[in-house]
């Protein structure tokens, strides 16, 4: 397996197997990224068994690291009772179906503070209905938990690097927790990816806030908006704001290493496919 697998959310009506792993082998992915459910609903139906164990099958037998996104709707920080409750069983959902498909993690965004309450009041929620889950992963092959900071819009409660150390502690930093980098996210809540220390000085700090092995996946996204936008505008690779260089400087750097990266860019086949290639020439200098 090369140092950083590169990948990309495939699409997966039709089977997780027939069509998902099917997608990814013509587009040249080492690793994938699906949905187990409706991302913009709150369904959480029981899955095909004869394509979970197709897939869980193929992805061990041919190498390929696969991680479950959670769906959108996901928000632990709501002022809303009702949201917060369809959130956990939501992640739940995600975090069972992860399991029985040999996912290795499950993202799920950070989430915002509604309803104009403080951070610090959002955080104590979290910690209140996201610990019980943590500790519903009792199995040697549950998926991690990745959390995914969002791009800084609106009352987000977890955008900057630094925003992940309360975050992290809220949640006892418990064993199976981890941390998804979405580049696009990053950048446009304000770290600049673009400048020419900006990935190593990303890294860095990610790394001293959250510690060192809690990198588990890269959202590889260049972006259509500028830094510190706070806009989540995917673009393809090389052709946004952040640009191809601060690619290579993420690939090469040492939180990196073993860390799969997954696109979650415009354009369809063609696009991802000249994405992963990109990236994957980006890997080799």
């Amino acid at each position: 397996m090369p140092r950083n697998p590169v990948g990309s959310h495939v699409p997966v009506a039709g089977g997780l197997a027939a069509k998902g792993l099917g997608y990814a082998a013509e587009i040249g992915a080492e690793c994938v990224q699906v949905f187990v459910a409706n991302p913009r609903g709150w369904a959480t139906g029981p899955g095909d068994p004869a394509q979970d164990e197709a897939f869980r099958t193929r992805c061990a037998d041919l190498g390929v690291p696969a991680y479950v996104h959670a769906p959108y709707l996901i928000n632990f920080g709501s002022h809303t009772p009702a949201t917060v409750d369809l959130s956990v069983a939501s992640l739940r959902h995600s975090l069972r179906r992860g399991r029985q498909i040999g996912a290795l993690g499950v993202v799920v965004h950070t989430g915002s503070a509604t309803g104009g309450r403080e951070r610090v009041t959002a955080l104590a929620q979290i910690r209140e209905r996201v610990r019980p889950l943590l500790a519903e992963l009792t199995h040697d092959d549950d998926p991690w938990l990745l959390l995914e900071p969002t791009a800084g819009q609106g009352a987000s409660i977890c955008s900057l690097a630094e925003d992940l150390g309360p975050y992290l502690d809220a949640l006892d930093r418990h064993p199976r927790l981890g941390v998804c980098l979405d580049t696009c996210h990053a950048f446009a809540a304000g770290h600049d990816l673009a400048a020419p220390d900006g990935p190593a000085r990303l890294l860095d700090e990610l790394t001293a806030v959250a510690g060192e092995g809690r990198l588990k996946l890269v959202h590889a996204n260049d972006s259509r908006a500028g830094c510190g936008s706070r806009l989540d505008r995917h673009a393809n690779i090389g052709s946004g704001a952040i640009g191809p260089e601060a690619f290579r400087g993420l690939l090469h750097h040492p939180a990196t290493a073993g860390v799969p990266f997954v696109i979650e860019t415009p354009g369809g086949q063609e696009g991802h496919t000249s994405d992963i290639k990109l990236l994957k020439d980006l890997r080799l200098a």
